[in-house]
């Protein structure tokens, strides 16, 4: 696959992000194996923008690892500073696996309550918390209240 081509300014803004990154992968002395390669590929699924750390001391033997990288793993080379390596592909589309229209239902909670003398079981209560429901500190349900209006835009409606 042909690697990504990217504007200057589109890789400028890439290497501003990557800036606070941490190496992800590690290439080591044996080069650039299948393992590496793999594990490269899921970072990049995972995350997006990558850096590599390449410990080898051969500076062409890094360039033509970075070059390969991007060539087989269709990603865009962002960039190669010292043993340090940017690499860039867009995230992958997540597929859903619920509707979008649905929301999340009621949940079912199991609250204990222990007994004031010392030496009883304490008591198992199941609750069903609702969607505008919370739980509160004592094993009580509140309702969320309503949303304050400002006295002026009360006043508008």
């Amino acid at each position: 696959m042909p690697q990504i081509e990217l504007t200057i300014a589109q890789r400028k803004e890439h290497r501003a992000e990557a800036h606070h990154l941490n190496p992800v992968v590690m290439i080591g002395n044996d080069g650039l194996t299948d393992a590496v390669k793999k594990e490269t590929d899921a970072a990049l699924n995972a995350h997006g923008l990558i850096k590599v750390r390449v410990l080898g001391d051969d500076r062409e033997a890094r360039s033509l690892m970075y070059l390969a990288l991007c060539d087989e793993l269709n990603a865009a080379p962002i960039q190669h500073i010292g043993k340090l390596l940017v690499l860039w592909r867009p995230l992958p589309e997540k597929a859903r696996l619920r509707d979008e229209d649905r929301m999340p239902g009621p949940k079912d909670v199991k609250i204990l309550k222990y007994s004031k003398r010392g030496g009883q079981r304490p008591e198992v209560k199941t609750l069903r918390v609702l969607g505008n429901q919370r739980l509160a500190a004592g094993g009580q349900l509140k309702r969320a209240k309503p949303k304050q209006k400002s006295i002026k835009k009360r006043n508008q409606d």
